[in-house]
């Protein structure tokens, strides 16, 4: 029984790092608390080198104007079927030099 609540704290340990880096990383804190909580040293490893949704390009919704992912085929907000776009926009990394655009067409 004593084994069974150290494996409880190193599982809960693990849980709020996965998340936390998760959240930094742009995206759900609980799901990455769940996968580094199940999974303790491979889920917070998988959330390191997951990828930063937060630096993913992005468009516009044509229709009620919403800012979404470019990969996304229905917007979000209205619901209407989406063509690829004509303009993408890149947010902004840190580090970036002031002068430098960030949206392309």
């Amino acid at each position: 029984m004593v084994y069974g609540g150290a494996y409880i704290g190193i599982a809960l340990f693990f849980g709020l790092s996965a998340g936390a880096i998760g959240r930094i990383k742009g995206q759900s804190f609980f799901l990455w608390f769940l996968i580094g909580a199940v999974l303790p040293v491979l889920g917070t490893l998988a959330a390191l080198l997951s990828r930063w949704d937060r630096y993913e390009p992005r468009r516009r919704c044509d229709e009620c104007n919403a800012v979404i992912h470019v990969h996304d085929q229905v917007c979000k907000r209205c619901g209407r079927d989406l063509e690829w776009p004509e303009e993408i926009l890149l947010p902004k990394r840190p580090g970036q030099p002031p002068g430098q655009p960030t949206g392309a067409s």
